[in-house]
């Protein structure tokens, strides 16, 4: 403990020393510079707290999880919790969309994010600890190309109440435009079907943030006379921004984030 204590002032008083401005999302943060007990007890906590600050969105960016909350991050991924948090998801938008009094043009939307949302990615990060390592865009792509994610379930009976409600479908995901067939494979064989729309990143969304990115396709579906009725997504960048949708609803995620 002596040794991290004294490996943190040395970096603190480097940065200080440096022309540079210090940008602490840089390299990966500390959850706990000092554990008052240094009880296991007092790290579920911690992380506990940090987890409910990503799904608040009361958190900076941040390019991995703690390496304190490692173990955390993977009980509650793989254990009945992220199940039961799923499932209350899924359970709320379902009641919202029963009560929604449909237009008479069929132009009601509900819109999908597909990664962490339809499809579970959590086989590749269990490969990737959870969240520990900075994210690899060729080893996600790599992943991607295989066409293997499983259904998220609880998402998938909300999708097929939604389509049965009478409610138009619009995917919009981060992937790239490239990945459409394969992204197309993995969600049919994954139990989805019928959706309405697929929007994907063209060449001249490379490069955007995603809060812009997904705002600009919303955009256009109001131009084009739809009405954006409801929005599910895991990041808070896949339903913030301009025409946010009458309700939007937060899945979890503590294992990345996406601006």
């Amino acid at each position: 403990m002596n040794s991290l204590r004294i490996f943190l002032l040395f970096a603190l008083f480097s940065v200080s020393l440096s022309h540079e401005p210090f940008n602490s999302h840089l390299l990966p943060r500390p959850l706990i510079l000092e554990y008052p007990h240094e009880s296991s007890e007092e790290i579920r906590l911690q992380c506990t707290s940090w987890r409910f600050g990503v799904e608040a969105n009361n958190l900076g960016p941040w390019k991995t999880i703690p390496v304190e909350c490692a173990e955390y991050v993977r009980d509650y991924m793989t254990g009945r919790a992220y199940e039961i948090d799923l499932e209350r998801v899924a359970n709320e938008s379902a009641i919202y969309s029963r009560n929604v009094e449909l237009g008479a043009d069929g132009n009601d939307v509900w819109v999908f994010d597909v990664d962490e949302t339809l499809l579970s990615n959590l086989p590749y990060y269990v490969e990737h600890g959870y969240g520990l390592e900075v994210f690899d865009e060729m080893e996600f792509s790599k992943w991607v190309e295989k066409a293997r994610a499983p259904a998220i379930m609880s998402s998938l009976k909300l999708f097929e109440e939604i389509q049965n409600l009478g409610f138009k479908t619009f995917l919009l995901t981060g992937r790239r435009e490239s990945h459409r067939s394969v992204t197309v494979d993995n969600l049919i064989n994954a139990g989805f079907q019928n959706w309405d729309k697929l929007i994907l990143r063209g060449p001249n969304d490379h490069g955007k943030q995603a809060t812009l990115y997904k705002s600009e396709r919303r955009s256009e579906m109001v131009k084009e006379g739809y009405r954006i009725v409801g929005n599910s997504g895991d990041q808070w960048s896949d339903i913030l921004g301009s025409e946010m949708s009458l309700r939007s609803f937060k899945l979890p995620n503590p294992m990345y984030y996406i601006p």
